[in-house]
């Protein structure tokens, strides 16, 4: 007949343990006779998941994303002309914006409605050498901080036209934004006049991709010099 023994139990759970485990059970303690039966170890383990702690906020996930909406309806306070304080003629056509948000979104417009080389009667300021399709898109990034609505695309030239006006008027990030889809659409037809941009407004990684799309081949190089582009490259000497 066996002989029964009967061992002790002891728990050790975690909050007895450091990081370190001082309190832990000792090597020399479990290979004692007291909890050897037969040359037998018995551990039994408890294993408990606990769930990362999760901050909740009583506003609910509505008041989490509130962007969106914020940016709709500077959206329409620049398409309703809701208290706008100043006129801007651009070629015949009107623009009314609202001095702070121009002021907030670009050092130029900043250091003319605000600064102290303002000049008299900034109620009504005109721009000269750009096209009204292209200032609009230059209000919607001020007021929006986007380019685009869902579903539109603008194309390359207007592109182009965005880049210079984003130069002029100190809007780095939508000068960024035009800088990186240039050097997405390079063809041989545009690629000559995309260079001499990036040139004459300080854009070296639009440069490089402009300069690396023309020698990738020589029948692409062959194929720009033929183009009207060309001629306005003026980084270029004979």
């Amino acid at each position: 007949m066996a002989n029964r023994r009967t061992w002790d139990t002891d728990h050790f759970c975690a909050a007895d343990i450091s990081p370190t485990f001082p309190g832990f059970v000792r090597r020399s303690k479990l290979t004692s006779r007291r909890y050897l039966v037969d040359d037998c170890l018995t551990i039994r383990c408890v294993v408990t998941l606990v769930n990362p702690r999760t901050e909740r906020t009583t506003a609910g996930p509505a008041a989490a994303a509130p962007l969106p909406e914020m940016l709709g309806h500077l959206e329409r306070m620049l398409r309703d002309g809701k208290g706008a304080d100043v006129t801007i003629d651009v070629a015949g056509r009107a623009f009314r914006v609202h001095r702070c948000m121009l002021a907030a979104r670009s050092p130029v417009f900043d250091a003319e409605l605000f600064g102290p080389m303002k000049g008299k009667g900034t109620e009504h300021i005109e721009v000269p050498d750009m096209e009204p399709a292209v200032f609009e898109m230059l209000l919607r990034f001020i007021y929006t901080d986007s380019l685009l609505g869902d579903g539109e695309d603008c194309g390359v030239a207007m592109t182009q036209h965005l880049l210079v006006a984003a130069d002029r008027y100190g809007v780095d990030k939508l000068k960024q934004a035009c800088d990186v889809k240039l050097r997405r659409s390079l063809d041989v037809r545009t690629v000559a006049t995309t260079l001499a941009l990036a040139e004459q407004h300080q854009c070296p990684l639009l440069r490089d991709s402009c300069l690396k799309f023309m020698s990738s081949s020589p029948n692409v190089l062959a194929d720009v010099l033929k183009t009207d582009g060309f001629r306005h490259l003026t980084c270029f000497k004979e």
